[in-house]
């Protein structure tokens, strides 16, 4: 998002494209009960971009859970992001499941790292919690996405942070942002999950930087008490 309703990133009018997504969204017959956002959410570190962000979102009336990017500003996000029905960096417990956000983020990088807090405040959580499975929600990707440029802007030690998610033995799923494709894999019993973005998407396979033509996206995922996962990537075109 930009303060300005007409901001462009990459060719893309970004608030325009956000509520074509939630436009589609709201059309459907398919109904959620939250939103997760992975971060990124504006671009020109202004607190009137968050208050964008803010009120295109409101309208969906649902619990919305966020987290930060590389692009986001922390003391800026937490005064948008920690009114209910945001909230920030947070959990909750719901149906036999927890669901976790975590701070990726580095300040002044792209690439990102599991600080040591941020890995303790995961583990009592979900060593305290009575929920049988838990899903994590993250900004940068704990696995290799086969770009280079993109690769070397990932979470730092990605494979120690799966294991790590491994030991605590009730994480089923973790789901991730920052690279603007679309991934699906599963690692040590841990289904990975990353969705494009609501604007521009980047090129997979890329050694360096560059956009395709895919169209902006979410993701319906369905989390279900025995710890099936159903997910539906969704394209909204033009």
């Amino acid at each position: 998002m930009f303060a300005d309703a007409d901001g462009e990133l990459r060719g893309v009018t970004t608030a325009t494209s956000l509520q074509r997504v939630l436009e589609h969204y709201l059309a459907s017959d398919w109904h959620a009960d939250r939103v997760f956002i992975t971060g990124d959410i504006i671009q020109d570190d202004t607190p009137a971009a968050y208050e964008r962000f803010r009120d295109l979102m409101l309208p969906l009336k649902l619990r919305m859970h966020c987290l930060p990017g590389n692009h986001d500003v922390r003391d800026l996000m937490r005064k948008v992001c920690s009114v209910p029905p945001f909230s920030y960096c947070a959990y909750e417990e719901v149906h036999n499941w927890l669901m976790i956000s975590l701070d990726s983020c580095i300040s002044g990088e792209a690439g990102g790292k599991i600080t040591a807090d941020e890995l303790d405040r995961l583990t009592d959580t979900v060593n305290s919690s009575s929920a049988q499975h838990v899903a994590v929600f993250l900004h940068h990707p704990p696995v290799a996405l086969g770009s280079v440029w993109l690769d070397s802007v990932g979470l730092e030690k990605g494979d120690e942070f799966l294991q790590h998610l491994q030991s605590l033995a009730k994480v089923r799923l973790a789901v991730f942002g920052h690279a603007h494709q679309a991934y699906d894999g599963e690692h040590n019993g841990i289904r990975v999950i990353g969705t494009p973005s609501t604007c521009r998407q980047f090129m997979p396979g890329s050694e360096e930087f560059a956009v395709d033509d895919c169209p902006p996206s979410y993701r319906r995922i369905t989390l279900h008490s025995d710890g099936h996962i159903d997910d539906e990537l969704i394209p909204v075109d033009a």
